[in-house]
């Protein structure tokens, strides 16, 4: 074929298989793995830019994403828009791939792209069809590549969905290190964080990332004035290890907790709810999610599989609901000064209206003690909001969870 830039291109006739056997065909691009086939979890995602900070966004892991979008790379790719230093996910389904992209930020292709950090990706795919035939039956298994039918339908039935299985450590970092330099400490449990997560955090704290196996013992012991729980991939129920950790650090009820998207699902577990997988999850940057304090609607960034049982939650209270599903997206304790939103107020792709939430993380620490903690007057430094402590966005009281 001929690329839009004018130069010849031949690119692979392909084929993207369900697990449930729908067939989808068009042509590969990106990276082509060694078998001819790649097999992920498949989702759909509808923001309609960001698609560079999605395609690295740790909470991919495992899954392929299907953008409903159909003109996917019109603006190029460039190192500032990565939310990772590689992809977790498994490769891209897009409808039409922009080969000659537009704009002065750019230093390359989306398929320069894919290539260079070896992901696999199918084009010309009815991404209408498929978004379609994925709210029907839901999420699952995928394979594609330019292998043959009866192949991509083995690989398909043979690969895992994303329950019950241990993403986290495949993307948390392995080593402590430390961004920001504002003047509150914070300690930030890496579950997946993203870049944009650590600049929201870096403007008002110093902040210092941990391995998603950190005992709470030692995040303790680093003195924080707060703790934030991070985005991140795959089945809560998959991490007892860690909600126990949480756990720790809820029932400790002097430091407080944030937590987002899967730090949110593994708050809300460690405070005795379950969690479920939804049919098709929240992948996007436009879902509605009131405000139950104020009525106010929101604008969101998601990307979850996974939510919080309305039923099981006994020792929170719901903060924020999903006006599309009506589905739990922030809770809060009355007991404890620990609270969490389900979906990325940091907004890295997608609208800013929850950003008032970090502001809010910040109004919590200076409420429970902040400054004593670590002697520096911490609210000097960025102007504590007055009139809006912790009773506005979270529960600031001390004691135990029970």
């Amino acid at each position: 074929m001929t690329g839009r830039g004018g130069a010849a291109q031949h690119r692979s006739e392909a084929a993207l298989v369900l697990a449930d056997g729908a067939v989808f065909e068009g042509e590969a691009i990106g990276a082509r793995p060694e078998s001819g086939i790649a097999t992920g979890e498949a989702v759909f995602n509808t923001v309609l830019s960001g698609y560079q900070e999605v395609i690295t966004d740790p909470s991919y892991a495992g899954q392929i994403i299907a953008f409903t979008y159909p003109h996917i790379g019109n603006y190029g790719v460039n190192p500032g828009d990565d939310e990772a230093a590689r992809p977790h996910c498994r490769g891209v389904i897009v409808r039409d791939l922009c080969d000659r992209p537009s704009n002065w930020r750019a230093t390359g292709t989306l398929e320069e792209f894919l290539i260079r950090l070896s992901l696999p990706g199918i084009t010309g795919i009815d991404t209408r069809r498929l978004t379609r035939h994925l709210r029907d039956q839901g999420a699952m298994p995928c394979a594609f590549g330019t292998a043959n039918r009866a192949d991509l339908l083995a690989a398909a039935a043979a690969a895992p969905p994303t329950d019950g299985i241990d993403l986290v450590s495949g993307v948390s970092t392995s080593e402590r290190y430390t961004r920001g330099q504002g003047p509150y400490r914070v300690v930030a449990y890496d579950f997946g964080i993203k870049e944009a997560m650590l600049r929201q955090l870096g403007e008002m704290a110093t902040v210092t990332v941990v391995p998603a196996s950190t005992p709470a013992d030692e995040v303790l012991g680093l003195e924080p004035d707060g703790i934030f729980l991070s985005n991140g991939p795959g089945d809560p129920a998959a991490l007892p290890a860690i909600v126990g950790e949480v756990r720790r650090l809820a029932e400790q009820g002097t430091v407080p907790v944030f937590g987002i998207c899967l730090g949110h699902q593994l708050l809300a577990t460690a405070l005795g709810a379950t969690t479920y997988k939804l049919p098709f999850g929240h992948h996007g940057g436009n879902h509605p999610v009131r405000r139950l304090s104020t009525g106010r609607v929101e604008i969101t960034s998601q990307n979850h599989n996974f939510a919080v049982r309305a039923d099981s939650l006994a020792r929170a209270e719901v903060t924020h609901v999903n006006l599309n599903d009506g589905v739990i997206e922030g809770i809060r304790s009355d007991q404890v000064p620990v609270f969490s939103v389900q979906y990325h107020p940091e907004a890295g792709p997608g609208p800013h209206d929850a950003r008032y939430l970090f502001a809010e993380f910040r109004d919590l620490m200076d409420a429970t003690g902040a400054r004593t903690r670590s002697g520096k007057g911490a609210a000097s430094g960025t102007g504590a909001v007055s009139g809006r402590g912790a009773g506005s966005g979270a529960g600031a009281r001390s004691g135990g969870i029970g």
